[in-house]
């Protein structure tokens, strides 16, 4: 049986938006040189990588050499990681960190189940305002330290993560504005007080597909523990509300 062998972040970049496999067009990105590896490929080559820089499912599993990373990608603002084998959050921010302008993460189906993040590490996130952890089964440990670490944050997607409960943090964190946390396993409403206090300012929750019991909260509650939502979406879970 063949073991797969995995892939550098550096390497998917170099492969994909080779001139011979990206079409060459004026924009970021254009003049960049990268040096190959001592394999007898060429020494140089250019690069011309987009804004909105979409690997998903390349088979990345490692960063590869900072320097590279810092000098390719410093233009880029959104980076889509979905479908790889990224296990370990070390991994994933020497790469968040060399992209200066990055505001949007998409992790989607990365096996982050096992991945230790410190403080130290998620500071290195600290510029992301969207982030989507989805189907990455992700604890709330791991998303308090994010939380903490990045106040800028606007948007947070944790859908099919198998979430049966909601772990409370002792902080809040007003910044964010939609909670995407659809195909969970939620059955409690009042789980759903939680979110609330951690999230005094969402003006935005999806909560379909989590197969809620009975709503006992007034609509008074309701708008206590959320001061600013404007919508919330209950589809399929037995009810199918919107809040204005």
């Amino acid at each position: 049986m063949s073991v797969t062998r995995g892939r550098s972040f550096v390497e998917v970049i170099c492969e994909k938006y080779s001139p011979e496999n990206f079409p060459y067009r004026r924009g970021m990105g254009i003049g960049i040189h990268i040096a190959f590896g001592p394999q007898g490929s060429p020494v140089k080559a250019r690069l011309n990588l987009p804004a909105i820089l979409v690997l998903d499912g390349c088979g990345i599993n490692t960063a590869g050499e900072e320097t590279d990373i810092a000098a390719f990608c410093s233009h880029v603002c959104e980076l889509d990681l979905s479908n790889n084998n990224l296990q370990d959050w070390y991994e994933i921010s020497k790469i968040v960190s060399n992209l200066a302008n990055l505001t949007f993460l998409n992790l989607t189906s990365n096996s982050l189940t096992e991945a230790r993040l410190d403080s130290k590490c998620a500071a290195s996130f600290s510029r992301i305002q969207r982030l989507v952890l989805n189907n990455t089964k992700v604890s709330w440990e791991t998303i308090h330290t994010f939380l903490q670490e990045l106040p800028r944050l606007e948007e947070l997607f944790l859908c099919l993560n198998d979430y049966r409960t909601v772990l409370l943090s002792p902080c809040s964190y007003p910044s964010l504005r939609l909670l995407h946390i659809t195909d969970n396993n939620l059955t409690d409403w009042a789980e759903l007080h939680k979110l609330g206090q951690m999230f005094p300012g969402l003006d935005t929750l999806i909560l379909a597909n989590n197969p809620l019991t009975s709503i006992v909260d007034s609509q008074e509650t309701l708008a206590r523990l959320f001061p600013n939502l404007r919508s919330i979406n209950l589809h399929n879970s037995g009810y199918h509300q919107l809040f204005y």
